[in-house]
């Protein structure tokens, strides 16, 4: 019985790992270079970061529109599905968030840039 509860406890902190910190299905993780390099694509990618306004106006890069996390799901109209998307927030956890929501609206190709603006370089 204690070898059934030890299996069950360790299958939930795999899966706890794994929905935590892995990519969803569909979404890319890029690097900080890589979302700089798609700026040259501007025109045809969507640039979107999920920080707060203030965190926003103390640093951020054009040509990332801001749409904090807690709007989003509201304000996905306002984006192209058929665009790509590039999310972003201060460390990547915010954008994983924003990344899945938009997965599940329909959104084909969303990528999240790891480590967000703190890896900016």
């Amino acid at each position: 019985m204690e070898l059934i509860i030890q299996v069950v406890f360790l299958a939930v902190i795999i899966w706890f790992i794994m929905n935590r910190f892995l990519p969803a299905k569909g979404i890319t993780n890029i690097t900080t270079q890589e979302a700089k390099d798609k700026f040259k694509q501007k025109n045809e990618i969507q640039f979107v970061d999920v920080r707060t306004p203030g965190e926003y106006g103390a640093n951020h890069r054009k040509p990332f529109k801001n749409i904090p996390l807690g709007q989003l799901a509201g304000k996905t109209k306002d984006l192209n599905k058929s665009k790509e998307i590039v999310v972003i927030c201060q460390s990547g956890m915010r954008s994983m968030k924003a990344a899945k929501i938009l997965k599940k609206q329909g959104f084909e190709k969303v990528s999240n840039v790891k480590g967000g603006m703190s890896a900016w370089v």
